[in-house]
């Protein structure tokens, strides 16, 4: 049975009055990719700020490797969970290397900012995101796919075992869409990193992930596997969606064919 990295137990969160989730739990299970999928507005990214510490819990408890994260520093969260929003902004004129540098931030002690292991570990992170070779290059530069690896190379410096990304795939075409997916792929199996990201395309979140959580209205719904989860009853119940599914030749993952929207039906 796989480990928790992550453990949300009886979590509230919400925005003024409004909760957003009651009483939800969540387990991220260690060394795998973890996707949360939902309609739009169910909260999968309120979840993922959560579990996170980036948006304080009203209510409930979240652990990181059995420790509590409301005890940890912004550092100490930064060296434990690396994230990264949907659409992150940085300065046009930063070089790459400059905004990966940024993710070093939690290692930084003294006046001067000393960071022992920085460069070393910047230089790592973009050979590992494969955009290296623009570490001179400006951001406001770059496509679309080659700002998303600089992005992730920031998130990589952290250096920190559970990596989290909120819709990383949006705004890039099918290509660049696969080589970021494929590149936490990457990550996961040759650095046992534990993946977490919100994903709208069910036939990526059958693929690359091991695990799905999928949330509805504020409510955890189902977790499982993508066979257990992705159903032909969850997805006219949950997506409005009536949906065949069939099973690649390896039986390793469902996919979704012939689409028909249930709504106003």
């Amino acid at each position: 049975m796989a480990m928790d990295a992550i453990f949300g137990d009886q979590i509230t969160v919400g925005y003024g009055k409004r909760n957003v989730l009651t009483n939800q739990s969540v387990h991220i299970h260690s060394g795998q990719i973890t996707g949360l999928i939902g309609p739009n507005g169910s909260g999968k990214s309120t979840i993922l700020k959560s579990i996170s510490g980036i948006k304080p819990i009203e209510h409930g408890r979240i652990s990181v490797e059995g420790q509590d994260i409301d005890v940890l520093n912004p550092k100490q969260r930064a060296k434990q969970i690396a994230y990264l929003e949907q659409a992150p902004t940085v300065p046009g004129d930063l070089t790459v290397k400059s905004m990966v540098k940024l993710g070093r931030y939690a290692y930084c002690h003294g006046l001067f900012g000393k960071d022992e292991h920085g460069e070393t570990q910047i230089k790592k992170a973009m050979v590992e995101a494969q955009v290296a070779e623009l570490a001179n290059r400006r951001i406001d530069a770059l496509s679309g796919g080659q700002r998303q690896r600089a992005f992730i190379a920031m998130t990589l410096a952290h250096n920190s075992p559970v990596i989290m990304l909120d819709e990383p795939t949006t705004y890039l075409d099918l290509t660049h869409q696969l080589d970021v997916l494929n590149l936490l792929k990457h990550l996961n199996h040759t650095q046992d990193k534990t993946v977490v990201l919100v994903l709208h395309d069910l036939n990526q979140a059958a693929q690359y992930c091991d695990q799905l959580i999928c949330i509805n209205e504020g409510q955890v719904v189902k977790t499982g596997t993508p066979k257990e989860v992705l159903t032909e009853e969850l997805l006219a119940d949950i997506f409005q969606v009536k949906a065949k599914i069939t099973f690649q030749s390896s039986c390793q993952y469902p996919q979704l064919m012939d689409y028909e929207t249930l709504v106003n039906q």
